[in-house]
């Protein structure tokens, strides 16, 4: 990792290999202009969301991780997944906060 002053170093002052990388970026930005979420004008089909939770599945701490990913039509578009800060009594309500939080992300 760069600090800052090495950064406006490179760009001050740049070096043959700092030139070959830009160049490197540059192509691979070419080449994947076609690729990418292409989402067109017309109207949106479905929006489809997906949660999952393991409950108390970190062995020291007792958390529940959490995860869910949503999709606008074919296109994945959001997902997450993490640790969930409090410690839950069933699976139940772990599966009702992965539930909650993939919710709050289509709304």
């Amino acid at each position: 990792m760069y600090d800052v002053q090495q950064v406006c170093l490179f760009m001050h002052d740049p070096r043959e290999p700092h030139v070959a990388l830009i160049k490197r970026i540059l192509r691979y930005v070419k080449d994947m202009l076609s690729s990418g979420l292409h989402i067109g004008t017309g109207p949106v089909q479905s929006l489809t969301a997906y949660s999952d939770a393991d409950w108390a599945g970190w062995s020291e701490s007792r958390c529940s991780t959490s995860g869910f990913c949503v999709y606008l039509d074919d296109n994945m578009v959001s997902w997450s997944s993490k640790c969930q800060t409090t410690v839950s009594r069933s699976s139940a309500k772990t599966e009702y906060r992965a539930m909650a939080d993939a919710a709050a992300e289509c709304c």
